[in-house]
C-alpha cells in the first residue's frame, strides 16, 4: 500500500492492573498476543500487538498495570508502563466500569499534558448497570480526553466504534511491520508467557505474583514435533509443593493447558517438560530479573 494512503501509528494502552488492557489489544489484533487472567499484574513487560485492517496499521503498546511497586519487579513494570507513552500517536487510558478509584484518577491526571489524542476507555461495561456507572464517571475530569468510550472487550461491545476513533486520530504514515507480523515478542518469550498464564489460572491467589518462567531449550525434533524444556520459579518451598500438586497433578494440568496453546502458536506437536525450582525473593534480585527477561540492563 502506498505510504500516503496508509493510516499508521503507535497507541499506548495505560491503566491500573486488571482493567482489561491486554483483552482490548487481543480483540483488536484478532489473536492472543498478551496473556490474560483474572489476577492483577498479569502483564509484566511492554508488548506490541499489530492490527492490520481497513487501510491502517495500528501498533498497540500493551503495558503492565500502573501500581505502587513493592519489589524491583514492580518498579520495572511501572517504568515499562510509563516509558510506553513516549513518542506514541495516541493514548488509551482504560478503567474498569465496576470500580474507579484513586489509582485511575492518578493515571488520568498523569496524561493530561500529553499532546497526542487521548481516549478514556471504560471497559467491562457488561458487568454493571448504566445507573451504577454514570455516578462513577461523573467523578472523573474528562476534559483532557478527546472522547470517552464505554466498551466490553470480552463481548466486543462498542469496540468497533473505538477502533474507528483511533483510526481517525492517526496520521498517514509508513507500514511499520509486515502484514504477517502481529507482535514483536520472540517465540521463546511468548511460550514462557503461555506457561505463566496457565499457572496464573490454575494456582491459588497467593502464589502467582511470585512465579517466573525461564525457557531452558526449544528444539525442533522434526517438522511435526518440537521439544520444549522450561523451569517455573517460585519464591518459597511451600509454593513449590502447591505448583507440583499431589502426585504431580497440578504441574500436569499447567503443562497440558500450556501445550495446547503452544501447539497452536508453533503449528507442531509439542513435547513440553516442566520443572519447578525455588528461587527466594527473585522479584528483588536484578540478576534473576534479567535471567527471566524483566531487566534491560
Amino acid at each position: 500500500m502506498e505510504q500516503n494512503k496508509l493510516k499508521s501509528g503507535f497507541v499506548a494502552i495505560l491503566g491500573r492492573p486488571n482493567v482489561g488492557k491486554s483483552s482490548i489489544m487481543n480483540r483488536f489484533v484478532g489473536q492472543k498476543v498478551a496473556i490474560v487472567s483474572s489476577k492483577a499484574q498479569t502483564t509484566r513487560s511492554k508488548a506490541l500487538g499489530v492490527c492490520h485492517r481497513d487501510g491502517c496499521q495500528i501498533v498497540f503498546v500493551d503495558t503492565p498495570g500502573i501500581h505502587k511497586p513493592r519489589t524491583k519487579l514492580g518498579e520495572y513494570m511501572v517504568k515499562a508502563a510509563n516509558d510506553a507513552r513516549d513518542g506514541v500517536d495516541a493514548i488509551l487510558v482504560v478503567v474498569d466500569a465496576g470500580f474507579i478509584g484513586k489509582g485511575d484518577l492518578s493515571i488520568i491526571e498523569s496524561v493530561k499534558n500529553e499532546k497526542c489524542p487521548k481516549f478514556l476507555v471504560v471497559n467491562k461495561t457488561d458487568t454493571v448497570k448504566p445507573e451504577e456507572l454514570m455516578p462513577r464517571l461523573a467523578s472523573i475530569d474528562v476534559s483532557a480526553f478527546d472522547q470517552v468510550v464505554s466498551v466490553s472487550a470480552l463481548r466486543g461491545n462498542n469496540m468497533e466504534k473505538l477502533f474507528e476513533l483511533i483510526k481517525e486520530a492517526l496520521p498517514y504514515g509508513p507500514e511499520y511491520f509486515p502484514e504477517d507480523m502481529i507482535t514483536d515478542q520472540p517465540e521463546r518469550v511468548m511460550i514462557a508467557e503461555i506457561i505463566r498464564e496457565k499457572a496464573l489460572r490454575s494456582l491459588r491467589d497467593e502464589i502467582p505474583h511470585g512465579i517466573g518462567v525461564e525457557m531452558m531449550s526449544i528444539e525442533k525434533i522434526s517438522d511435526t514435533l518440537t521439544e520444549i524444556n522450561a523451569t517455573i520459579y517460585c519464591e518459597k518451598p511451600s509454593h513449590k509443593s502447591v505448583i507440583i500438586g499431589k502426585q504431580g497433578r497440578m504441574l500436569g494440568e499447567i503443562g497440558s493447558k500450556a501445550r495446547e496453546d503452544i501447539e497452536k502458536l508453533l503449528e507442531t506437536k509439542v513435547m513440553l517438560k516442566l520443572w519447578v525450582k525455588v528461587r527466594e525473593d527473585w522479584r528483588n534480585r536484578k540478576d534473576d530479573l534479567r535471567t527471566l527477561g524483566y531487566e534491560d540492563e
